[in-house]
């Protein structure tokens, strides 16, 4: 006979994870968040299924290997502007918040996470004191190769190309990526080799936005690239710390493809031999040489941008 007076195990509810009443929560109807009336006000969407809230993402202490993290709201907006999808969580501080309701609806609506965060947990999420009052998690470019075919079509149109050999530095990387958006060199080739730097946070941090005015391609073996390149038509310039000539004109009908070398030793020997001529930025002999970035800023304004002659008053 069953015994009905035995108590059945009392079944608790599965605890849901702490999240800080600043948090911006994924719609249903209504973009809304709990605690304060920052960022995105109250806006009717329709109706999606929401998710089960995870754990709080992206404050890990060191970057995960699938993802990168944009810190800077110059940064930020320049990946919303474009590729908004890439980005897949947003972490901002109070002040920050007012600024980006925009992009916490697109977020909303694509149910990704979105949050007001504490400093403390902002510089958490970044892994940088240096992170601007916001951090997007966001999907790491992928690096190719360029084909054959696209070469051919850059030097048919005479577009400039920037070759970096062996630049070690992720600041130096940021900082020439950041001139090259400027200047509108669209284009940034590095070499498979693992003394190369990469984009990653701190590159992104540094170009404020510049590398996603630029598409970075890595070629196996950079010195067979630049043959190629002479080979169909181009320019290849090899900014030499010495030796090089001081004439930093542009060859008429020739597209150019500038080579700049590692921060201590420069362009190879091998390289410097590929190049179809090299060049040196005179100074006044009391220091040695220019940092890398900024001997690459000079060099794409005198080689790489199409100035136009200024009109006559």
């Amino acid at each position: 006979m069953p015994n009905f007076s035995k108590r059945e195990p009392e079944r608790r509810p599965t605890p849901r994870p702490a999240y800080s009443r600043e948090e911006f929560v994924a719609p249903g109807d209504t973009v809304r968040m709990r605690g304060s009336s920052v960022g995105l006000r109250e806006a009717k969407l329709p109706p999606v299924p929401v998710p089960a809230e995870p754990p709080l993402p992206g404050s890990r202490s060191g970057p995960a290997r699938d993802e990168v993290k944009l810190c800077g709201l110059a940064a930020v907006r320049a990946r919303f502007a474009r590729d908004p999808g890439s980005i897949q969580r947003l972490f901002f501080d109070r002040a920050t918040g007012q600024r980006v309701g925009v992009m916490c609806h697109a977020l909303a609506l694509a149910k990704k996470i979105y949050r007001q965060v504490e400093p403390a947990e902002l510089e958490k999420v970044a892994g940088t004191t240096h992170h601007g009052g916001i951090v997007a998690v966001v999907t790491p470019p992928v690096l190719r190769a360029p084909s054959s075919a696209e070469v051919s079509a850059w030097a048919a149109k005479g577009a400039p190309l920037l070759l970096l050999e062996r630049v070690g530095n992720v600041h130096n990387l940021g900082a020439i990526a950041r001139s090259a958006g400027f200047f509108g060199v669209a284009r940034i080739v590095l070499p498979d080799h693992p003394d190369t730097a990469l984009p990653g946070d701190a590159a992104y941090r540094v170009a404020e936005g510049g590398l996603e005015a630029v598409e970075v391609f890595r070629v196996p073996d950079l010195l067979r690239f630049a043959s190629e390149l002479a080979a169909v038509g181009y320019d290849v310039v090899g900014a030499a710390t010495r030796g090089g000539r001081a004439d930093l004109a542009r060859l008429p009908g020739k597209p150019v493809a500038l080579v700049v070398g590692n921060e201590e030793r420069g362009l190879s020997p091998e390289m410097a031999a590929a190049c179809t001529r090299l060049v040196t930025i005179p100074g006044g002999g009391n220091v040695e040489s220019l940092n890398v970035s900024v001997a690459a800023a000079i060099l794409m304004w005198e080689l790489l941008t199409a100035r136009k002659t200024p009109r006559r008053q």
